[in-house]
């Protein structure tokens, strides 16, 4: 999504799918729980329908409305959580698969290496010295 629009703005802007078909209105803006970046959009769906979860990536805001690259059947058979409640890891997951999105993972930390005070592994005993001249 462009980054240079507050998200709080997007709530009340019409919204519509990639033929230009209005799917409805922008209910809530919800934000990235790690970045604080705006992630889905709620879209009212119509007066008695239920609020729709929209991908704000790739979605674009084009003449003050939200352009939503998706065919809108496929917007209104998203997953629905309600509106005005947290987005579980798990939920979040769901849509990502409902839309085909990848997602993206923070890359992992590399393992932890023991610290440098740490004692050596003990060697091995070694064995006596057999020399030649032993009486053994």
């Amino acid at each position: 999504m462009q980054t240079d629009i507050d998200p709080r703005s997007l709530i009340g802007r019409k919204a519509f799918d990639r033929d230009g078909v209005k799917i409805g209105t922008v209910d809530e803006v919800y934000l990235d729980d790690a970045t604080g970046s705006p992630e889905w959009a709620a879209v009212r769906t119509g007066l008695f329908s239920r609020d729709a979860f929209v991908p704000l990536e790739p979605s674009t805001v084009v003449d003050n409305a939200l352009r939503v690259p998706y065919e809108r059947s496929l917007i209104k058979g998203a997953p629905d959580f309600g509106v005005g409640r947290h987005l579980s890891p798990e939920q979040e997951l769901q849509l990502y698969h409902h839309y085909g999105l990848e997602l993206s993972l923070p890359p992992e930390a590399p393992p932890a290496s023991p610290p440098s005070s740490a004692p050596s592994a003990p060697s091995a005993p070694s064995a006596p010295d057999r020399s030649a001249g032993d009486d053994g």
